[in-house]
C-alpha cells in the first residue's frame, strides 16, 4: 500500500496527530478569548510591578501588557512548549523501540530497505508531525489575534511556532535514537524527558540566579525561548537546535544495521 516507511509512519500517525493539533488549536483560541478582559484591566502594570523580582523576571510579566508577551507568558514558555515535548518524545520513542517491542521492526528490517534509510524515513515522519502541529499552533495564534485584538502579526507569531517545532523535534530525535539504540520506548521516554527537565532546570536557574547566567545559551529551552518565543524574529540560536537534531539523526544510521533484533527483543 505505501511505497516508503516515510509514508506508512504518517500514516500510522495520523489519528493521533489530529487529535493534537485539534487541542493545540483550541488552547491558543481560549487563552486568546480571555485576553480582552486582562487587557481592560486598571492598573495593570502596576500590578504586575508588585510581585516578586524573580517572579516577573521568570514569567516576564512586565511584557504581559501586550498580547505578544500575554500568549508568551501564558502558553509559549511553559505549557506549549511541554505539549510539544511531550509530542515529540513520545512519537520519536514510539517510531523505533515501539516497533521493536511490537515486532513489527523484524518485517521492516527483512526488506531490502537498510536500517540507515529506516531512521532517515522515521526522523523525516516525525519532523513532519511535528511542523503539522507546528501549522495549527500558526494558525491558531493568528485566528485568535485577529479574533480578540491581540496584535500578533504573522513574523511574530511564525517564530514562536518556530521555537517549538524545533524544540519538539530536537527532543523527538534524542528519544527515536535512544529508541533505535537500546530497542525500549521505557528507557527512550526516561532519558529524553530527563534531558529536557535538566535544560528547563539549567535555563530557570540562569534567570532566578545570576551566577548560572553563564549555562544558559547551552540549553536548549534557552536557545528555543531566546527573546520570545513569540516576537523573537529568526534567532542564530535555532541553529543549535537544528544541529543537535540533525547530529542525533547521524548518530542513530548505524544502530540498526546488522542489529539481531530477535535477540535484542527477547532481552
Amino acid at each position: 500500500m505505501f511505497r516508503n516507511v516515510y509514508l506508512k509512519s504518517l500514516y500510522d500517525a495520523r489519528r493521533g496527530l489530529i487529535g493534537w493539533s485539534i487541542a493545540i488549536a483550541v488552547l491558543v483560541l481560549l487563552e486568546s478569548a480571555l485576553w480582552p478582559s486582562v487587557r481592560d484591566m486598571p492598573d495593570l502594570a502596576e500590578l504586575y510591578k508588585s510581585f516578586p523580582e524573580q517572579l516577573r523576571k521568570f514569567f516576564n510579566l512586565e511584557a504581559m501588557t501586550t498580547g505578544v508577551g500575554f500568549l508568551n507568558a501564558e502558553l509559549f514558555t511553559l505549557l506549549l512548549p511541554s505539549l510539544f515535548l511531550v509530542y515529540g518524545i513520545g512519537h520519536g520513542a514510539r517510531t523505533i523501540a515501539g516497533e521493536e517491542e511490537r515486532g513489527t521492526l523484524e518485517l521492516l528490517l527483512v526488506t531490502p530497505v537498510s536500517g540507515a534509510r529506516v531512521i532517515i524515513d522515521k526522523a523525516l515522519a516525525l519532523l513532519t508531525s511535528i511542523a503539522v502541529l507546528g501549522l495549527a499552533l500558526f494558525t491558531a495564534t493568528i485566528v485568535g489575534s485577529l479574533t480578540f485584538g491581540l496584535g500578533i502579526s504573522a513574523a511574530d507569531a511564525a517564530s514562536g511556532v518556530l521555537a517549538m517545532t524545533l524544540l519538539g523535534l530536537e527532543y523527538g530525535v534524542l528519544a527515536l535514537a535512544v529508541g533505535a539504540l537500546t530497542g525500549r520506548r521505557a528507557t527512550a521516554i526516561a532519558l529524553s524527558a530527563s534531558a529536557a527537565t535538566a535544560a528547563y532546570v539549567v535555563y530557570a536557574a540562569g534567570l532566578i540566579l545570576p551566577r548560572f547566567d553563564s549555562w544558559q545559551p547551552y540549553s536548549p529551552i534557552y536557545q528555543a525561548f531566546h527573546n520570545g518565543p513569540l516576537g523573537a524574529g529568526l534567532q542564530l540560536s535555532y541553529l543549535w537546535l537544528l544541529a543537535g537534531s540533525a547530529l542525533l539523526v547521524a548518530l542513530a544510521l548505524p544502530t540498526l544495521d546488522g542489529r539481531d533484533i530477535s535477540t535484542a527483543h527477547g532481552g
